[in-house]
């Protein structure tokens, strides 16, 4: 197993930028990046359906604006835009700069145990709750001529593994919408790409999953060790930064593992 390397520090990669990250509330990946995004500078807001565990995060990260938002709810999609844009606007920013569509359900059940209610759940938040997030923020973004999008894929969008038809359906459908919103964005200056993470370990997907399973996905990493969260956000600061300028539909694989 390789050792995790040590945290990196800022480097003012998204100074002077507004960053909206959904389904930050945690200890999972979108947390990881609502505070990495602010360690490089940017000014951040949080969302998640979880008002509890959204106002400790949004207090972690020292009082940052939150709005309660389910994904699942047109109504709540569009307040939780306008609020960012509010904040942003409030705080001496043009507008919101950068979305990160961190949103997503799992479980694992086999297709001939399914029912329709568990596959329109998992459909329901991971993709059509990123499309209904990414159509309210190109709606504000157009008009600027500029922004990033940044979705939360997987490894398994590509990967069959089972157990996981409803989720690995819904990755494969944001790859996709993230490649044909990036050919509508691009002429505006919108920039959507995604990161494609094999496994990052923290507490809540030690409590869904069995630790055989984890054992077997963190062996077959070359590192031999899953992913922290924060090393998942620093590739999603990279997309959401300039540096990624010539990047548009692109999903970045975030693993070290191989079939």
């Amino acid at each position: 197993m390789t050792t995790v390397p040590p945290y990196p520090e800022g480097r003012n990669l998204l100074s002077g930028k507004t960053v909206l990250v959904t389904a930050a509330a945690g200890t999972g990946i979108g947390f990881a990046t609502a505070k990495r995004c602010q360690e490089e500078g940017a000014f951040v807001i949080i969302s998640d359906k979880h008002e509890r565990r959204l106002a400790e995060s949004a207090a972690a990260l020292g009082d940052v604006p939150a709005i309660p938002c389910d994904v699942t709810v047109e109504d709540d999609v569009q307040r939780m835009i306008e609020f960012a844009v509010g904040a942003a606007d409030a705080a001496g920013f043009g507008g919101l700069d950068v979305l990160v569509n961190n949103a997503g359900l799992g479980g694992t059940v086999n297709l001939v145990d399914m029912t329709d209610d568990q596959w329109n759940a998992v459909l329901g938040i991971t993709l059509t709750g990123t499309m209904r997030c990414t159509r309210a923020a190109l709606r504000h973004m157009i008009p600027r001529g500029t922004g990033a999008i940044v979705n939360n894929a997987s490894v398994v969008g590509w990967r069959a593994q089972e157990g996981q038809c409803h989720y690995a359906a819904a990755k494969a459908g944001v790859m996709a919408l993230t490649r044909c919103s990036a050919v509508e964005g691009a002429p505006h200056g919108i920039r959507v790409n995604a990161v494609s993470p094999s496994i990052a370990m923290h507490p809540f997907l030690a409590k869904v999953t069995s630790d055989e399973l984890l054992a077997d996905l963190s062996e077959r990493e070359v590192m031999k060790r899953a992913a922290e969260p924060w090393e998942v956000a620093n590739v999603i600061v990279f997309l959401a930064s300039d540096l990624a300028c010539f990047m548009a539909g692109e999903v970045v694989s975030v693993s070290s593992q191989h079939p």
